[in-house]
């Protein structure tokens, strides 16, 4: 492990490259998922490192078996039209 990251950046922008709050980050930080530097009042992350994670997460979404989606009816959900 280095010392520092390679492409620094902070909590909001990890959550907002990563897609997600900034809770997540810091919970996968303490969870051990990503690593997590500077100091106890400001804490940074390796852009490359999340980047990795989304790639991996994206990856495994795409080979999910996707469930048949029933066809949409296009009427209007109020039932059909009285046409006297």
């Amino acid at each position: 492990m280095s010392s520092s990251p390679a492409r620094p950046v902070p909590t909001e922008l990890a959550a907002l490259a990563a897609g997600v709050g900034q809770a997540t980050i810091r919970k996968w930080a303490s969870r051990g998922k990503i690593t997590r530097y500077g100091t106890p009042g400001r804490a940074i992350y390796d852009l490359d490192e999340l980047l990795e994670i989304v790639a991996s997460k994206a990856d495994a979404a795409a080979q999910e078996p996707q469930e048949p989606q029933e066809p949409q009816d296009s009427a209007d959900p109020a039932g059909p039209a009285c046409l006297d």
